[in-house]
């Protein structure tokens, strides 16, 4: 993870355009949950009776089309279709003692990606938005018709803590000029359930990992990691490395790559309890855009995701500095941003160049696949 599997940060925003085309599955478990949720769903969407109701009465959606309107980057139908992936990290209810935090009342996109499937349906590139990028925050209306004024200069996660999925996604269409095809959103609860559910994830680790905030303690070798660990190593930012967050989207990165490679193995078409348990805790765990408020619609979209596996996945950081007047926090490297941009808009790939001397964490290689 580096140059060409990481990091990135803020500045301000303003672009247009994008593609589009749905579906996924299996190996397209990219991002802790989001994705595994989508193809436990492609396994338990039999359609059968009350199943099917239970399954579809679990999935939240936002209508984000509806509220969004017309004032977006321009629908590019090419065959490929790109996805805003969001870890939310809301302290409140059954996520506060997973937090590490205090309930302020407030949830936050601890995590977040696109996640740009190419023509085909056969490789993706996955881009991870550092939630510590400064951004101009364009003025957004929420899901509740809530308006909230624009912004400079604000953290990107603010997007999402202010204004919920709708703002997040009209931040990262203004920062991107790339039209978002669908939104899977992902909280603690439910990706330490999955996690469990799947038997856990093994992965190797070349250093020891020890962070008392995220409630991980970790010697190198090789581990499987349980819901609570695997929610640890993807949170934590000063248990390794240089404390980052950067550091950490490396660790993310590693992480969804050991998952992807593992989900095949897991072996629930033989045990329908063990289906139907993964299905429900997925199918809980997800929050969606309206398109894909529905099993139907989510086994549809997974089911054209099956063929991609962790070697056809390219996995880098938006390019970013660090931040002249705060080191703790980055900005958008504008110039190779709109490499980067522009690749994804022309359904190519990332060209190296984009990430190349980008700020980067000091956490790449110390989780790989323990296979």
């Amino acid at each position: 993870m580096s140059g060409e599997s990481n990091p990135l940060d803020p500045a301000r925003p303003t672009k247009r355009r994008s593609r589009r085309k749905p579906r996924s599955r299996r190996s397209k478990a990219l991002l802790v949950t989001a994705w595994v949720a989508a193809g436990i769903v492609v396994l338990g969407g039999t359609g059968l009776g009350y199943v099917y109701f239970k399954l579809n009465g679990n999935i939240k959606s936002v209508d984000i089309n509806q509220v969004l309107g017309t004032d977006r980057p321009t629908n590019v139908d090419n065959g490929s279709e790109d996805i805003l992936v969001l870890g939310s990290d809301t302290r409140s209810g059954a996520n506060r003692k997973l937090g590490g935090g205090t309930d302020d009342g407030s949830a936050r996109s601890d995590t977040a990606m696109i996640v740009h499937v190419y023509e085909g349906h056969k490789k993706a590139s996955v881009v991870s938005i550092p939630r510590d990028t400064l951004v101009d925050r364009p003025l957004c209306t929420d899901a509740k018709g809530v308006t909230h004024d624009a912004a400079s200069g604000v953290m990107f996660n603010s997007a999402y803590s202010t204004g919920g999925a709708v703002c997040a996604v009209k931040t990262v269409e203004s920062l991107t000029g790339i039209r978002m095809d669908h939104y899977i959103e992902v909280d603690f609860t439910g990706f330490q359930k999955l996690v469990d559910e799947l038997g856990g994830v093994e992965i190797t680790t070349t250093k020891d990992i020890r962070d008392s905030d995220s409630h991980l303690n970790l010697k190198a070798g090789t581990h499987r990691l349980n819901g609570s660990q695997a929610l640890g190593l993807v949170r934590t930012r000063h248990g390794v490395g240089d404390g980052s967050d950067l550091g950490r989207i490396q660790l993310q990165q590693a992480f969804i790559k050991a998952l992807v490679d593992q989900i095949k193995d897991v072996g629930v078409l033989t045990n329908p309890k063990k289906l139907f348990d993964l299905a429900d805790t997925a199918t809980k765990a997800v929050t969606t855009d309206s398109d894909l408020g529905s099993v139907r619609s989510l086994t549809s979209f997974a089911t054209g995701l099956k063929s991609i596996s962790s070697s056809h996945m390219t996995m880098i950081t938006m390019p970013v500095e660090y931040d002249r007047a705060n080191p703790n926090r980055v900005v958008v490297d504008e110039d190779k941003a709109e490499l980067v941009w522009n690749a994804l808009k022309a359904d190519k790939p990332i060209p190296a160049v984009a990430t190349k001397d980008t700020a980067r964490g000091d956490a790449a290689g110390v989780v790989t696949p323990s296979s």
